[in-house]
């Protein structure tokens, strides 16, 4: 038997991958009240499964995280509860972004989802952050969008992914003063839809490494670009 839910976990793309499995790593860690969002509740069956299973403490939203709209409403959903852990884990590495052969129409939208909308959250549920004892804002980014790694293609995820970085080490500093943590973290080469059957590591292993780095993490942390291991990675 779990404890009761003491802290509140916000959760974006939690219908798939390491979304998925974050959302049972804090179900089983007891203590926590998970909001889960992904674009399409009706085509989530194992969240919903979650959900059926926990539905104290598992509420999926309907959430688009590229719709200022779509968000805004799951901040009114929340009201004035305090959010420990924002986790911007939605996000998307789309086809065609070689010199050959480049998508500019896609590489915006990748853009949408992997830069823009973890700032659209972060501001967003701010005032639910600032309620919370030890808020922290954990996004997923990755070692593909470090410059200390020079590597050709897949253009638009890495640049999506070098400039969340920068955006979230500037919130880390206009945030610090409201107690706010921010960080961003390599989830690992993980075998997902998008990390592929050769990645090194499983959604698992991922994401038990993130919960416990994320759960961890205190005031003196912001600003850090952090593997899922808890070591620092290279900006």
């Amino acid at each position: 038997m779990t404890s009761p839910a003491t802290s509140t976990l916000v959760l974006t793309g939690a219908n798939r991958g390491i979304g998925l499995e974050l959302a049972r790593r804090f179900l089983a860690a007891g203590g926590w009240r998970i909001h889960a969002g992904c674009r399409a509740p009706g085509h989530a069956e194992a969240l919903a499964d979650l959900a059926a299973a926990h539905p104290d403490r598992l509420t999926i939203h309907a959430l688009d995280v590229t719709d200022g709209a779509s968000v805004a409403a799951l901040a009114q959903a929340l009201g004035e509860t305090p959010v420990d852990v924002l986790l911007n884990n939605a996000g998307v590495l789309n086809p065609h972004q070689s010199l050959d052969d480049l998508d500019f129409a896609a590489w915006e939208h990748e853009l949408q989802v992997n830069t823009l909308a973890p700032m659209r959250m972060a501001l967003a549920l701010r005032p639910q952050l600032r309620r919370a004892a030890t808020p922290r804002i954990v996004t997923i980014s990755s070692q593909m969008g470090s410059l200390a790694r020079p590597r050709s293609g897949s253009y638009a995820y890495r640049s999506s992914k070098a400039a969340v970085n920068k955006a979230m080490q500037g919130l880390a500093v206009d945030l610090q003063d409201e107690g706010i943590c921010v960080v961003v973290m390599h989830p690992g080469w993980v075998r997902t839809d998008m990390g592929g059957s050769s990645a090194e590591i499983d959604p698992q292993e991922s994401a038990a490494g993130i919960f416990s780095v994320a759960t961890g993490l205190t005031l003196a942390d912001t600003g850090r670009f952090l593997q899922w291991n808890g070591e620092e990675h290279s900006w």
